[in-house]
C-alpha cells in the first residue's frame, strides 16, 4: 500500500502561484498514474490533472494553461504548479493513485492523501 502526503497549500492573492507536492512512501510513484483532485466547500470532489507513467498528461478545462503537473522520480514526488490563481481555485487539493478505469472518476483511484488547503483571496 502506498501512503501519500500532500503539502504546499496556503493563502495566496488572486494572480499568485503555489506549488503543491505529493510525496509517497511505501511504493514508487513512477509505477503509477497519479492524479490531483480538489474539493471546494459544499461541492463534490473534482478532477484537476493526471499524469501517466509514460508522461502523458490531461488537465481539467478549468485549469488548463494555468496548472502544470509533474513528477520527480528521484524524490518520489508529484507536483502541481498552480499559476494565475483565481478565487474559484479555493479548495482542498488531494493527490491520488489511479488503479483502473476512467482517470476523471474518483472511483478509479484507490489511495488518497489527506489533502492540503488552498485559499485564493480576491
Amino acid at each position: 500500500q502506498v501512503q501519500l502526503v500532500e503539502s504546499g497549500g496556503g493563502l495566496v492573492q488572486a494572480g499568485g502561484s503555489l506549488r503543491l507536492s505529493c510525496t509517497a512512501s511505501g511504493r514508487l510513484l513512477s509505477s503509477y498514474v497519479m492524479g490531483w483532485f480538489r474539493q471546494a466547500p459544499g461541492k463534490e470532489r473534482e478532477f484537476v490533472a493526471v499524469m501517466g507513467t509514460g508522461g502523458s498528461i490531461v488537465y481539467a478545462d478549468s485549469v488548463k494553461g494555468r496548472f502544470t503537473i509533474s513528477r520527480d522520480d528521484a524524490e518520489n514526488t508529484v507536483y502541481l504548479q498552480m499559476n494565475s490563481l483565481k478565487p474559484e481555485d479555493t479548495a482542498v487539493y488531494y493527490c491520488a493513485r489511479h488503479y483502473g478505469g476512467n482517470v476523471y472518476y474518483i472511483r478509479s483511484y484507490n489511495s488518497w492523501g489527506q489533502g492540503t488547503q488552498v485559499t485564493v483571496s480576491s
